[in-house]
């Protein structure tokens, strides 16, 4: 008999199997199903059988802790990464840069939205790179064009600002800092 271990989120869990002294390492979090009669067939082999389960989802992850958002700086966020630092921001503004490696527009505002965090010192800017692995999060976010910028204030989105105009969005941000 084998173990089963089905996945919901892109996480890291490792199960650890002391009856067979080996480990199992997923990039996703794991339920653990122990398939058929397998606690009574290490019972009969006379092994005691026990399961030590460690996962993301317990605790943040270590890689997960290190990225924090700074200020003057833009930070790239993913799916997991980008609530928590919204959530730590507080009242702070928010302002995400929703892009695609293939963007034209979006390596156009690049450097742009740098300066634009470096001026701005009261202000959180994060970039969202809506590929595959993320998807989710900009379907959830509204995502529809991209460049696409989310200006979010206390956990909610305020204003939106699409395409490459960046007069547009200097005044979206002004305007959310000054709520």
């Amino acid at each position: 008999m084998a173990l089963q271990v089905y996945s919901a989120v892109p996480r890291t869990s490792m199960v650890q199997n002391s009856a067979l002294q080996g480990f199992y390492i997923s990039k996703q979090p794991a339920v653990v199903c122990v398939a058929g009669d397998y606690t009574q067939l290490m019972r009969r082999k006379g092994r005691e059988m026990s399961f030590r389960m460690k996962s993301s989802l317990d605790a943040t992850s270590a890689a997960e802790a290190a990225v924090v958002a700074e200020v003057g700086r833009v930070t790239e966020v993913s799916m997991a990464t980008f609530w928590p630092i919204v959530e730590a921001a507080g009242d702070k503004t928010v302002v995400l840069d929703m892009y695609t490696q293939w963007c034209g527009p979006c390596k156009v505002m690049a450097p742009k939205y740098q300066e634009l965090s470096e001026k701005y010192d009261d202000v959180v800017f994060l970039k969202l790179d809506c590929n595959n692995d993320n998807r989710p999060l900009a379907k959830e976010l509204g995502l529809k064009v991209v460049p696409t910028f989310k200006i979010l204030k206390d956990s909610k989105i305020v204003k939106e600002v699409t395409g490459a105009k960046l007069d547009d969005l200097v005044v979206a941000i002004e305007n959310a800092r000054s709520i």
